[in-house]
């Protein structure tokens, strides 16, 4: 995973949400179908999908899916 079109297809893929690329500033309950349970499906998809650990707190504090992707890639 390089880029956030990269991120989206596995959100799409991984969680079944078809997110677009103008949906990743909206606020997480703005997402069609996400719940907090996607949130941490999508940290073990993105640990495995990375090879490497991503902080939780970080995460936890994305307010969006922009953020969730520039939290795992400052890792």
């Amino acid at each position: 995973m390089t880029t956030i079109d990269d991120f989206l297809a596995i959100v799409s893929a991984e969680l079944g949400l078809p997110v677009r690329h103008e949906q990743v500033d909206l606020p997480l309950d703005s997402v069609p179908g996400w719940d907090s349970i996607h949130l941490l499906s999508l940290l073990t998809i993105l640990e495995r999908e990375t090879g490497r650990q991503i902080a939780l707190p970080a995460v936890l504090q994305a307010t969006n899916l922009d953020e969730i992707y520039r939290a795992v890639m400052a890792e």
